[in-house]
């Protein structure tokens, strides 16, 4: 069976998600905008953000509700999109989730302290999510640094960084609209994955 890889770009509630395999030359195989909260409003998609406004042991329950879910959530989109490779002929072996390039998080107490550490724990939530429910799938995770993701595929690929963009662009003029940098990206960090394993 062909090998297939899953690349994440994360937002607030949602990610990206693009299957690629390599079997003759990169190709898309399946682009997905899977929610990660029940939900999709601000309370639920900036928990992080809706917890500052709570007494701590009330936002230490609703930031572990909202993991829940969206670990839930994120392991039906992956099972699912394993299922529908399964279909076409391809294994999925990996999948990789870009990553931000800061530390690891403090104490809720201190996150909530802070507006920056409020916004950089709300986009870790879900990234984190999405790694958790690979890893219950039976998946290796990859993980990329996003800020270093192009200059990675460059060197990888031997490509200059432009020759590299105008690739992307055409990996995903079949499927039509959307195929933004968010896709992009999505498809950049899986088809390293493949590259890795």
């Amino acid at each position: 069976m062909k090998r297939a890889a899953i690349g994440f770009r994360v937002h607030s509630g949602w990610a990206a998600m693009v299957a690629v395999s390599l079997e003759n030359g990169p190709r898309v195989l399946l682009r997905e905008r899977p929610h990660l909260v029940e939900t999709f409003t601000y309370q639920f998609r900036q928990p992080y953000h809706t917890a500052e406004k709570m007494p701590l042991d009330n936002a230490g329950a609703f930031i572990a509700r909202v993991e829940s879910e969206s670990r839930a959530l994120a392991e039906r989109a992956i099972s699912t999109a394993k299922d529908e490779l399964h279909k076409q002929g391809y294994e999925l072996k990996t999948i990789s989730v870009l990553q931000a390039s800061g530390k690891p998080l403090p104490s809720l107490e201190s996150i909530l302290a802070s507006h920056a550490l409020i916004h950089t724990a709300d986009g870790e939530l879900f990234r984190t999510a999405l790694a958790q429910a690979g890893e219950s799938c039976g998946l290796r995770g990859v993980p990329t640094k996003e800020r270093e993701l192009l200059a990675t595929a460059a060197r990888a690929l031997r490509l200059p960084t432009a020759k590299l963009a105008s690739g992307l662009t055409a990996l995903g003029k079949p499927l039509g609209a959307p195929w933004s940098q968010d896709e992009k990206f999505a498809a950049l960090a899986a088809w390293l994955a493949l590259l890795r394993v």
